[in-house]
């Protein structure tokens, strides 16, 4: 003898509170839904606006410093603790929760050039235009001890990276004596940052305004070129995903950029922050720092429009609804206009006007060069081959 079980999810019927409104049983099957699509679409109109009204991503400022915040850097197991480097030669380590400074040190003479923090989290190294490397116990110094480094390590000159001012990005192999390959670009590379989750996958900050994320296995074209700023990148950081990365500039905003994209998704300024030096994206992916030439370090959602704090399952529901609504309808022409619109700062704004007057003069500059020359004669270079000058092996 058979028996047939009626089996049903409590979710799907009970309400989570007693304000809820009762929970509606629906019949999936498309026919009986003639007008689903111009529904859908309304609602993505809607989220996609809601999107652009709940964007607040600024959530904290940290003021202390007397210099300006020249290199961050992230605790290894420590969500909540920041360090801190000036142009004074100061180091602070910070508390993200309690948004205070709990602990300050008088680390070099002159700028702080670099922080990093062991793996296992029990101290840290800076670096400073005093020629010293020095490491420090996270712990403070216990009651009556003075703050002094657990080493110093002196030298003439410091390789800080493998990017040089002679506009080479060189990388090294430390089990050979000799670097491994190099590329030179038109102008200076600022900094890299290593993609965490392909580890051949780089992304450099250029002198130029643009990024260039490069395959290490083959540098003589960049993988993508990211061109949204309108002055010098000084710094760039993966997030722990490795889909999106952000990069600090001299025109006083940081931009998030999708590995695969080459416009920004999304630009952070204020009124107040001036040049951006550094900026680091935390370990759990949320939350994004940036240090700037006015002492200050800010604070921001990496996800503009988040909703901080628990989440009930009927939002996160309701969320994820929305995303994928967003990406079925992204690419209709009201919708995409409203999640790419952003209020930028008027010098920003007058600035990327007056570059895309600049790239319009080039291109027809080019293509009036080959429709008056020898056919064959002159041939098209690609955007990317462009940026390329010579790769060293």
């Amino acid at each position: 003898m058979k028996v047939k079980m009626l089996s049903r999810n409590p979710d799907s019927y009970v309400r989570e509170t007693k304000l809820d409104l009762q929970r509606v049983p629906r019949n999936y099957d498309p026919t009986l839904h003639p007008f689903e699509v111009p529904r859908e679409y309304v609602r993505a109109l809607n989220a996609t606006k809601l999107e652009r009204v709940f964007a607040k991503p600024f959530l904290a400022s940290l003021d202390g410093h007397r210099d300006g915040v020249s290199c961050l850097a992230k605790h290894p197991k420590s969500l909540a603790t920041v360090l801190s480097g000036a142009c004074d030669g100061e180091v602070r380590i910070w508390n993200l929760t309690k948004r205070k400074c709990i602990r300050v040190i008088q680390a070099h003479e002159g700028f702080v050039r670099g922080i990093c923090t062991r793996f296992c989290g029990t101290s840290f190294f800076t670096v400073g235009d005093d020629k010293t490397v020095k490491q420090w116990k996270m712990d403070g110094p216990s009651y009556g001890e003075e703050e002094e480094p657990l080493h110093t390590i002196l030298g003439k000159t410091f390789l800080l990276g493998s990017c040089a001012s002679d506009r080479n990005i060189v990388l090294y192999d430390m089990r050979q004596a000799t670097p491994l390959k190099k590329v030179i670009l038109d102008m200076r590379t600022n900094t890299i940052c290593w993609n965490p989750m392909e580890a051949f996958i780089f992304t450099a900050a250029n002198e130029d305004y643009n990024l260039y994320t490069f395959d290490m296995r083959a540098l003589d074209t960049p993988v993508m070129i990211h061109m949204d700023h309108v002055s010098a990148v000084l710094d760039v950081d993966y997030s722990p995903t490795g889909k999106d990365f952000v990069s600090a500039s001299f025109d006083k905003s940081i931009r998030i950029f999708p590995v695969d994209k080459s416009r920004s998704r999304e630009v952070y300024h204020t009124k107040r922050m001036q040049h951006v030096i550094c900026v680091k994206w935390t370990s759990d992916s949320k939350y994004i720092m940036c240090g700037s030439d006015e002492m200050n370090i800010r604070l921001w959602k990496a996800n503009a429009s988040e909703k901080l704090g628990v989440l009930t399952s009927r939002e996160k529901a309701a969320t994820d609804y929305n995303q994928r609504l967003k990406e079925k309808f992204q690419h209709h022409p009201h919708i995409k206009r409203i999640s790419r619109h952003r209020h930028l700062p008027k010098s920003i704004y007058s600035q990327i006007q007056e570059q895309r007057i600049m790239k319009e003069a080039r291109r027809r500059k080019e293509l009036n060069r080959i429709k008056h020359s020898k056919p064959g004669s002159v041939q098209r270079v690609s955007e990317k081959k462009k940026r390329v000058v010579a790769v060293v092996k």
